[in-house]
């Protein structure tokens, strides 16, 4: 809150001034840039590729861990004990290599993320300072720090589309 009253203030203060009249002020969605370009969405498909047998033997345990579950409950009382300790056995290892899987395929994928941002990141910071310069802003705001904006100021298509065209 105390951001949004200082950044209220320094915008208040620009307005005051007569060279505010003359200044080009523009907007973009940092993150959205990034997110929309043509190498975050192949990055996408690619991590969609490499995580995705994962991601099924995830999906596969628990499903098998729930259809133990619903035994057990459904069973009740009808279950002998030592069947009843076997499934619930079973369960809790399910639960486990759950656990254990999961942790696994979000630390990889949270590497394979810092990589594709390392990566993208210079050419993304390099399509924002082209874009700044051809339009010859004198101020640009992240987009989260603005509550409303026209359409014409939002400078993330360009940056985007820029960002496509940098190899």
């Amino acid at each position: 809150m105390r951001k949004l009253t200082q950044l209220v203030l320094i915008f208040a203060a620009f307005m005051a001034t007569p060279a505010f009249a003359e200044m080009k002020i523009a907007v973009l969605n940092y993150q959205m840039a990034l997110l929309e370009s043509d190498a975050a969405k192949k990055y996408a498909v690619d991590a969609e590729k490499k995580f995705g047998p994962q991601l099924t033997k995830l999906k596969t345990l628990e499903t098998d861990a729930k259809n133990i579950q619903d035994k057990l409950v459904k069973g009740g009382d009808k279950v002998q004990t030592a069947e009843r300790e076997r499934m619930e056995l079973e369960f809790k290892q399910k639960a486990r290599d759950f656990q254990f899987q999961s942790k696994e395929l979000n630390e990889a994928k949270a590497v394979a993320d810092r990589e594709m941002l390392k990566q993208l990141k210079p050419k993304l910071d390099q399509a924002v300072e082209e874009v700044i310069k051809k339009g010859a802003f004198d101020l640009v705001f992240e987009r989260g720090a603005v509550i409303d904006v026209k359409p014409q100021y939002d400078i993330t298509r360009q940056v985007i589309e820029r960002m496509n065209q940098l190899r």
